[in-house]
C-alpha cells in the first residue's frame, strides 16, 4: 500500500514592499498576539488546525461506517447550511439558517453525547432569497480561539462578522461591508494573534478586513474589486513567514496579518475563486473555475513569479500539499497528483463524484465526500492511488467533515418522514 507523507505548519511573520494597488483603512493597532487556546485535538476552524485539511499525525478515523456501523452518536440541525463542524474542547459549534423562522444561528453540541447545549439566533430577519442552488443562508464555518467563537453571515445586504462566547452570548457585532449576491456566500473567518480576518469579495465591491478579538474594533481594512469571488482568507507560513494568502478577483493577494500591510500581489487567479490555497512552503497554490479554469502556483517571497500553471478545473474542493506533493480533487470527481514545484502530473485517477465538499487527510488516508454523500477513503502517494473503502450516510452533503481525536463529524442531509433533515455524525471505532 503507497505511503502517505505529512507536512506540519508553524507560524511567523512575513512583511515586504506592497505591490497592489488596494486601498487601506488603518484601524486600532495590535501590538502583542493574544493566546489562542486551542489543541491538536481540535478542528478549531475551516481546514483545521493546521489550516491545510491535514489532521495532526497520530489518528486513527475509521475507515468504514454506515448509519448502523461506528456511529458514536447523531443529532439533528434544525434549517439548513453547508458550514463545517468546528471542534473544541468538549464542544462542537455548526452554523444553520431557518428561512421559515428568518433565522441565522450558531448551535453548540456536546462533543461526547451529541446533546444540543444551547442556539443562538444572531440574526433575525433580512436573509436572502438569491445565490445559485448549492447556496445556504450559512455556509460560513465558526472560527474558535478557545475562549470566543466568530462567524460570518451574510444578511440585509451586507455581511456582518459577530462575536460569541463559548455559552453562546453575544460580544460585538461589525458591518464588513455591503454585499451584493452573485451566487452567494461562504467566507469562513481566520483567527491570527489578537485578530480575526474576513472577507468579503462581490460585485458591489468588497473588502478584506481585521477585527480586534476581544473589542471588535477595526484594525485593518482593505477594499478589494468589484468582483464576485467565494474564497476565505487563509493565514500559511510561506517563505519562512507568516502571510494571509487571498484568492480571486484575478489577484493572489498576501497580508501581513496583524497590520494588514500588503505584502505582495499578483495576478495569478482567476476571477472567481472557492478554494482555499495551500503550500509546500515556497509556493503558494491557487485554483478557480470562472471564467478560466487554472491551477497555479506562484512564489510566495514577494518576486511575483507565476512558478507554473495548468488548466485544470478545481473550482470548489480545495487542495492538499503533502511532502513536496500537490494533490486536488477535482469537483467532477478526478484525483490528481502534480509535483508541487514543477507542476509535473505524475497521475490522475476517477474516483466518483460530483464533489463540493473538501477533501480531508487523516491517519495516512484522504477522506473525499460527494454531494450524493458517499465518502471515498484512499490513500495517495507520488506512486498513484488506492481505495481503501466507500461510505454511504445520508442522502447529500456539501459540508467538509472535521477529523480530529480519531474522530470523523460529519453534516449531512437524511429523509425523515419523507421530510429533509439535516443531520450531524460522530464516527468513531
Amino acid at each position: 500500500m503507497p505511503r502517505v507523507y505529512m507536512v506540519l505548519a508553524v507560524t511567523l511573520l512575513f512583511v515586504v514592499e506592497s505591490t497592489g494597488c488596494a486601498e487601506q483603512e488603518s484601524g486600532t493597532a495590535v501590538a502583542t498576539p493574544a493566546a489562542i487556546s486551542v489543541s491538536e485535538a481540535d478542528w478549531p476552524w475551516w481546514r483545521g488546525y493546521q489550516r491545510n485539511g491535514i489532521a495532526p499525525a497520530g489518528q486513527s478515523p475509521p475507515t468504514t461506517w454506515s448509519k448502523d456501523e461506528n456511529v458514536i452518536w447523531k443529532a439533528p440541525i434544525p434549517g439548513r447550511g453547508h458550514s463545517s463542524p468546528t471542534v473544541v474542547g468538549e464542544r462542537i459549534f455548526i452554523t444553520t439558517a431557518d428561512e421559515e423562522q428568518q433565522t441565522q444561528s450558531v448551535i453548540c453540541f456536546d462533543r461526547e453525547t451529541g446533546n444540543q447545549l444551547w442556539k443562538t439566533d444572531v440574526h433575525t430577519g433580512g436573509l436572502t432569497d438569491k445565490g445559485n442552488k448549492k447556496s445556504t443562508q450559512a455556509s460560513s464555518s465558526v472560527a474558535c480561539d478557545g475562549e470566543r467563537l466568530f462567524i460570518n453571515f451574510l444578511n440585509n445586504d451586507a455581511v456582518y462578522t459577530t462575536a460569541l462566547t463559548i455559552d453562546g452570548k453575544k460580544l460585538w457585532q461589525k458591518k464588513v461591508t455591503d454585499y451584493v449576491v452573485h451566487q452567494g456566500y461562504g467566507s469562513s473567518p481566520a483567527i491570527y494573534g489578537s485578530v480575526v480576518i474576513v472577507s468579503a469579495d462581490n460585485k458591489g465591491g468588497g473588502a478584506i478586513a481585521a477585527f480586534d478579538r476581544e473589542t471588535g474594533e477595526l484594525v485593518w481594512k482593505h477594499n478589494r474589486p468589484s468582483e464576485p469571488n467565494y474564497a476565505s482568507p487563509i493565514i500559511l507560513n510561506v517563505a519562512g513567514k507568516d502571510q494571509v494568502i487571498f484568492t480571486g478577483c484575478d489577484l493572489v493577494s498576501s497580508y501581513d496579518p496583524l497590520t494588514g500591510k500588503q505584502n505582495w500581489e499578483v495576478e495569478g487567479a482567476t476571477t472567481e475563486c472557492v478554494t482555499s490555497t495551500p503550500t509546500d512552503g515556497n509556493l503558494v497554490f491557487s485554483s478557480g473555475g470562472y471564467p478560466k479554469n487554472h491551477v497555479s502556483a506562484i512564489r510566495g517571497d514577494g518576486s511575483g513569479e507565476i512558478a507554473w500553471e495548468n488548466k485544470t478545473r478545481v473550482y470548489v474542493p480545495s487542495m492538499l500539499v503533502i511532502d513536496g506533493h500537490l494533490y486536488a480533487v477535482s469537483d467532477k470527481g478526478i484525483v490528481y497528483c502534480w509535483k508541487s514545484d514543477s507542476g509535473e502530473e505524475l497521475w490522475k485517477k476517477r474516483i466518483g463524484g460530483p464533489f463540493t465538499s473538501t477533501p480531508v487527510l487523516a491517519g495516512g488516508r484522504l477522506y473525499a465526500t460527494t454531494e450524493d454523500a458517499t465518502t471515498y477513503v484512499v490513500t495517495v502517494s507520488p506512486e498513484g492511488l488506492e481505495n481503501v473503502s466507500k461510505n454511504q450516510l445520508g442522502d447529500e452533503t456539501y459540508a467538509t467533515p472535521a477529523i480530529c481525536g480519531s474522530r470523523i463529524y460529519m453534516r449531512v442531509v437524511e429523509t425523515v418522514d419523507g421530510k429533509r433533515q439535516e443531520m450531524l455524525y460522530c464516527l468513531g471505532e
